[in-house]
């Protein structure tokens, strides 16, 4: 199931999506967006491995993903999760997921300098 942003498509980071989670608090989106970017990078590199909770892991970024609203992550991530889940070929699924992080790294990154 696909995760329709609430705002129209402009980056890998629904601002107005993070916004509203974070209740306008630009610190709190700060501390959040810093997070997100640190697990991420954490669990694709674990994720990397296909290890036997790599279901769990594409699962619990997903979460995450949507917390913030990197929609294009959480999509991928439950992408990777059905393809482990069905016991299909994970590399599509997984070469999209590193692509959609790595977007929403660089996005992060932009944002935390221009804060």
């Amino acid at each position: 199931m696909s995760s329709p942003p609430l705002a129209p498509d402009d980056g890998p980071i629904d601002i107005e999506h993070l916004g509203r989670m974070t209740l306008g608090d630009a610190s709190l989106e700060r501390e959040v967006l810093r997070m997100f970017s640190a697990q991420a990078a954490s669990l694709i590199g674990a994720l990397a491995t296909l290890a036997t909770d790599a279901g769990a892991l594409a699962h619990t970024l997903k979460g995450s993903a949507r917390a913030i609203g990197a929609f294009r992550v959480a999509d991928a991530a439950g992408h990777l999760e059905d393809a482990i889940q069905n016991g299909n070929n994970p590399a599509q699924a997984l070469g999209e997921l590193n692509d959609a992080v790595a977007q929403a790294r660089v996005a992060i990154g932009a944002i935390l300098r221009r804060s």
